[in-house]
C-alpha cells in the first residue's frame, strides 16, 4: 500500500527574522510546495505542532523562501532546520513528480577525467544529499554524490556532466 504522505523537500535553513525558511525539494525535483498547502514538518517537535499551511513560497533559483503558518520568527526557524516537507499525495501532481524524477533514470553520466561513468540506475535519498547509482561497464558501480560540488551540468535531457572527487571510482575495476 502506497503511503498517504510523499517526502517533497526538505528545510536547509532560516532566512531573516520572520520564520522564512530556504526548503530545497528532494531529488533534484521540481518545486511542489504551493500556498494553502497543508503539509507535515518531520521529525515532529514538542513544541509546535507536526501539521502546518505552507503561507507563501518564492522560487530563489536555489530552493524555495517558504513561510509556514506558526512559524513567525528566527528561532522557530531555526527549529524547524533540517526537517523533512511531507504533503499528501492528493495536494500536488504526483504524475509530474514521478516525471521528473524517472526522467533521470538512464540518462548517461560523464566525468571530465574518466569520460562516461555509465547511468543512473538509481536514486538514493539521504539526510545530506541525494547519491546517484551510475553503472557501467569501465568502472562497475559508481556512487555520485548530488551536490553542487560534484554535478557541473544537469540539462532537461541528455548527458549529465560531474566532476568525481578522488576516490569515488575504483580504479581497479
Amino acid at each position: 500500500m502506497r503511503s498517504q504522505y510523499k517526502n517533497i523537500a526538505r528545510v536547509v535553513k532560516p532566512h531573516g527574522r520572520k520564520g522564512e525558511v530556504l526548503a530545497q525539494p528532494l531529488r533534484g525535483l521540481p518545486s511542489v510546495l504551493t500556498p494553502g498547502m497543508r503539509v507535515a514538518l518531520t521529525p515532529p517537535a514538542l513544541k509546535r505542532d507536526r501539521f502546518c499551511t505552507v503561507t507563501s513560497v518564492t522560487d530563489t533559483g536555489d530552493g524555495d523562501l517558504v513561510s509556514f503558518e506558526g512559524i513567525d520568527d528566527l528561532t522557530a526557524a531555526e527549529g524547524i532546520t533540517g526537517c523533512y516537507v511531507l504533503a499528501n499525495r492528493d495536494d500536488f501532481e504526483l504524475d509530474s513528480l514521478d516525471a521528473a524524477y524517472t526522467d533521470l533514470m538512464g540518462r548517461e553520466v560523464v566525468d571530465e577525467r574518466f569520460g562516461s561513468l555509465g547511468t543512473i540506475v538509481e536514486i538514493m535519498s539521504t539526510p545530506a544529499n541525494d547519491v546517484w547509482v551510475v553503472e557501467g561497464d569501465r568502472y562497475g558501480e559508481v556512487l555520485i554524490p548530488v551536490i553542487e560540488q560534484v554535478v557541473l551540468d544537469l540539462p532537461d535531457q541528455g548527458t549529465i556532466s560531474v566532476h568525481v572527487m578522488d576516490g569515488l571510482i575504483d580504479m581497479d575495476k
